[in-house]
C-alpha cells in the first residue's frame, strides 16, 4: 500500500489506486505502525507528512516491487526460448560472429541477448544471476560455477611490421629468444580482469619473468585497440591467434608449442538447470570448433 499512498499524497487517492476504501488504508497504515514500532506519517487538518521512518520504508518498498517486477520478467521469459550470454573479448569479438549466423539459421527460434565484458566481471555476473552462461577465458576456484571448454586457443606475439622483427616471425622462438625480446621492447598488456591476462601472468611465472623487469608503456581491455597501437609501433604485444587473421599490419610470433595456450570456457552456475535450448547451443558451439 505505501507506493500508492505516496505517491498519490492523500489517504483518500491511495484508496482510489488501490479499489479499497480510505478506512481501509488507514487501518493497513497503523498495523504498519504497530508492526515496526514507529510513526510512519504526521497527520494535520491540512495534509499528511511521511516520517523519515516512513520514508525509510517506503524506500525499501519500491525496491521490493522492483524486485517483484524483476522476477515476473525473468520468469515469464522462462517459458521462451532466450539465452543471456556474458562473452569476453575473444568469444564476443571472434567466436560468435563464426558461430552464430549458422546457429540462427537452424534454431531461429532462439533469441540470443549478448553482453560483452572481461572474464572476471563475466563470472561474478553469472553469480549474480545476470547471465544464464557465460564464454569466458579462464576458470575461477567459484566452488558454485561449472565449466565446460569449447575451443582451444593459442596466444602469440604481434610487433610492428619493421624490419627489425622481421627475422623473429620466420621462426620459432624459444624461451631465451622470447626473455631477450620482452626485455628489449616496450610491451602492451590487457588489463587485470581478462582471460588472456591470467593465462600470461601464469606463463610469466613458468619462465621465471617478473613483469617489473619489463617496459609495460600501455595497458587495456580493448583487443583491436591494442592492434592498432602495436601497428602504430608504440610496442609489442601478446593476443589470441584468433585476433589477427585480419590483420594485414602486423607481425607475428609464435611461442615454443603449447607454451602459452588456453581453452576457452562456457561458464554455468551449478544449481541452474540448464533448459534443452541452452544445451542445444552449448552443443551446436563445441561441435563447430571439433570439426575444425
Amino acid at each position: 500500500e505505501s507506493p500508492a499512498f505516496r505517491h498519490g499524497e492523500y489517504v483518500n487517492k491511495a484508496a482510489e489506486k488501490l479499489y479499497i476504501s480510505q478506512p481501509t488504508i488507514s487501518t493497513h497504515i497503523r498495523m504498519l505502525e504497530q508492526e515496526f514500532n514507529s510513526r510512519l506519517i504526521i497527520r494535520t487538518t491540512k495534509n499528511i507528512e511521511i516520517t523519515p521512518h516512513g520514508k525509510e520504508l517506503f524506500a525499501c518498498a519500491q525496491k521490493i516491487f522492483t524486485l517483484k517486477n524483476d522476477l515476473i520478467q525473468k520468469w515469464s521469459e522462462e517459458n521462451k526460448k532466450i539465452i543471456r550470454i556474458g562473452a569476453s573479448t575473444i568469444p564476443a569479438d571472434y567466436i560468435l560472429p563464426e558461430v552464430l549466423p549458422l546457429f540462427c539459421q537452424k534454431y531461429p527460434d532462439i533469441q540470443l541477448h549478448i553482453h560483452q565484458n572481461d572474464s572476471g566481471n563475466i563470472l561474478q555476473s553469472i553469480l549474480n544471476g545476470k547471465f544464464t552462461i557465460g564464454m569466458v577465458g579462464m576458470k575461477s576456484f567459484e566452488k558454485e560455477l561449472d565449466f565446460v571448454p569449447f575451443f582451444h586457443d593459442e596466444i602469440v606475439i604481434i610487433t610492428p611490421k619493421q624490419e627489425k622483427f622481421l627475422h623473429f616471425s620466420q621462426k620459432t622462438f624459444n624461451q631465451d629468444d622470447l626473455i631477450s625480446l620482452l626485455k628489449k621492447e616496450t610491451i602492451i598488456l590487457r588489463e587485470q580482469g581478462s582471460g588472456s591476462k591470467k593465462r600470461l601472468e601464469s606463463y610469466f611465472e613458468q619462465i621465471n619473468l617478473s613483469e617489473k623487469s619489463l617496459n609495460i608503456i600501455a595497458r587495456l581491455n580493448d583487443q583491436e585497440s591494442i592492434k592498432k597501437l602495436v601497428a602504430s609501433g608504440l610496442g609489442i604485444s601478446f593476443i589470441s591467434a584468433k585476433a589477427i587473421t585480419d590483420a594485414d599490419n602486423l607481425l607475428t610470433i609464435k611461442l615454443p608449442k603449447n607454451s602459452l595456450t588456453r581453452s576457452l570456457y562456457f561458464a554455468y552456475h551449478k544449481d541452474y538447470i540448464l533448459k534443452e535450448h541452452i544445451l542445444s547451443f552449448i552443443k551446436f558451439v563445441q561441435n563447430f570448433y571439433a570439426k575444425k
